[in-house]
């Protein structure tokens, strides 16, 4: 990967891309770090420390780098995109009019880029209002003694400003990211995601450090670190792993000219899903805390709901958690590829499998062996995601900032691999020796 990197930045338009995509960055966080106004900057950080991102919110604040908590102007940072993407995703299955679009090739897609926008500000709106409003009632710090005195101004003029602000920032990060998908490299969206959680990295670790009590936290820091690199190792070996369906295609005669007659294949990969069935598991386990939050009631039902499905350390809420994720890999899978719609494709152009008939019987081989791989694809993602779970059981609950998790290991690990591809493969472009050279 360095190697990479190393030869990039000696070919003059590729370091254009990349000191393009690191001003990008500088900005990007520069943003996270800029107090919306209206805000108490002080009294935040006498709250930060003492605030529990766990759940939805942790994972809010792992998108937005850190700047979530601290109720900066990119406070929002990307989720808002990335819900607005998926929502997209989803209802592109369901309604005939996205799906006809989608298959209209670059000005569908054109389309659908522009409804993605539109839905962003939108959810932009919709999550700054609920940000302002939590900080204001000082649910959003509820253990902090001045956790409402945050947003000292009450007034309707102030709580517009900041979710217009909000709503401004979430629109320059997606304009930012767009910005690096167009000239500089890679997915500026990946890229301003890795970026997020990688920022989050160096506090969450040193935390560890001085949180733990075996040889002034050294030890447990060490045993953190060493299970990062084993995260990685699995992570990257799994991400890789692929199954390739072998396809041939036959012969046309077009005119006097032959076409076809080559041999490829489809790369099924293991874990086809990526990180959507983790969030959608996440987000689904936060709702029962949410509605006895806002509920306020003390019955035995809401009591039985903080005590199994808060903590996240209880064996219900980990078995929940683990069923939700196999069941959202199956669902996530089912919704993103279509046997049916790739066989008629391959039996269009002439394509087929070898040993299977075309049409029908290749859309239910493809169908079998894709559920065949979305099984450990499924329980690969459940123990991944499991592993911050078990490691504060293994150090006492004590820290509640593990920073190798499922969701942040999968997403920085993905990103930095695809970025690679891309400058390896701009870097063979440029390289090429042809056979007469």
């Amino acid at each position: 990967m360095f190697t990479a990197f190393a030869r990039a930045f000696k070919t003059p338009d590729l370091r254009k891309k990349l000191l393009f995509t690191l001003g990008i960055i500088v900005i990007y966080r520069l943003g996270a770090h800029i107090p919306a106004p209206g805000v108490d900057y002080a009294k935040v950080q006498q709250c930060i420390d003492q605030a529990d991102s766990g759940g939805l919110l942790g994972l809010m604040q792992m998108f937005s780098g850190g700047a979530l908590l601290q109720i900066t102007i990119f406070a929002l940072g990307i989720m808002p995109y990335i819900t607005a993407s998926i929502i997209l995703q989803l209802l592109t299955v369901v309604i005939p009019r996205l799906e006809a679009l989608k298959k209209e090739g670059q000005s569908g897609t054109a389309k659908i880029t522009q409804y993605t926008r539109y839905l962003t500000v939108a959810l932009a709106i919709l999550q700054g209002t609920g940000l302002v409003a939590t900080a204001r009632s000082g649910a959003l710090f509820q253990n902090c003694s001045v956790g409402d005195q945050i947003v000292a101004d009450k007034s309707i003029f102030t709580t517009l400003v900041m979710v217009i602000t909000m709503t401004a920032g979430t629109a320059a990060v997606m304009w930012l990211g767009e910005l690096i998908t167009d000239r500089g490299i890679g997915n500026g969206m990946s890229i301003l995601m890795f970026i997020s959680i990688a920022a989050t990295f160096p506090g969450a670790l040193w935390a560890i450090k001085e949180s733990g009590k075996l040889a002034d936290g050294w030890i447990e820091f060490g045993t953190v670190i060493l299970i990062g690199f084993v995260m990685v190792a699995l992570v990257v070996f799994v991400e890789q792993a692929q199954r390739r369906i072998p396809v041939q295609y036959a012969k046309r005669m077009i005119g006097r000219r032959s076409y076809g007659g080559t041999s490829t294949y489809i790369p099924l990969k293991v874990n086809q899903a990526g990180v959507i069935p983790v969030i959608f598991a996440s987000s689904l386990l936060f709702i029962p805390s949410l509605i006895v939050q806002f509920s306020g009631s003390t019955a035995g039902w809401a009591t039985w709901i903080q005590d199994h499905f808060v903590t996240g350390d209880h064996p219900y809420y980990i078995a929940v958690y683990f069923v939700l994720i196999v069941f959202f890999a199956f669902f996530y899978v089912a919704i993103s590829f279509n046997p049916d719609e790739v066989a008629d494709n391959m039996k269009k152009y002439g394509g087929f499998i070898p040993g299977i008939r075309a049409g029908r019987p290749t859309a239910e081989y493809l169908s079998y062996v894709l559920n065949r791989i979305t099984w450990p694809g499924s329980l690969y993602l459940g123990l991944i995601a499991l592993v911050p779970t078990m490691a504060l059981a293994g150090f006492g609950g004590a820290n509640q900032n593990f920073p190798f998790g499922g969701t942040s290991i999968l997403i920085i690990v993905g990103v930095g691999l695809e970025t690679v591809k891309q400058i390896e493969s701009q870097l063979q472009q440029r390289n090429y020796e042809g056979f007469l050279r």
